[in-house]
């Protein structure tokens, strides 16, 4: 493992991005497109999940720090939740719904492993 500098070199932090990314894509999509209230959401829960790891790399104190990267998990989770709002009323692709899971669950198993080793340290 490379060091680790600044939050952009987290792996958890990429894979937050890239949930963000997709988010980002999937809500100028029609019927999503058009549901402010349920798109707002599903933007604040992915934007909250990558800002909260960099908040989190910010903070000088380790339990300030592990924190907001358990809210940055749980916002990963809260996406994932989501997103079976978004399967069952079909306002997705198939495609997109399995995009939005796998990413999902990569940003919050990123997290958690994070969280992890850094309690052992």
């Amino acid at each position: 493992m490379s060091k680790i500098e600044r939050f952009e070199d987290l792996e958890c932090w990429k894979a937050a991005r890239e949930l963000v990314n997709k988010v980002f894509e999937v809500c100028n999509k029609e019927p999503l497109k058009s549901d402010f209230e349920t798109k707002g959401q599903l933007k604040k829960a992915a934007l909250s999940s990558m800002n909260n790891i960099a908040e989190g790399f910010s903070r000088y104190h380790k339990k300030d720090s592990l924190k907001f990267y358990d809210y940055a998990q749980s916002s990963a989770a809260e996406v994932k939740s989501m997103t079976y709002v978004l399967m069952d009323n079909n306002y997705l692709p198939e495609d997109d719904i399995e995009d939005l899971f796998k990413k999902s669950d990569k940003t919050r198993k990123l997290t958690l492993g994070f969280i992890r080793y850094l309690e052992k340290k």
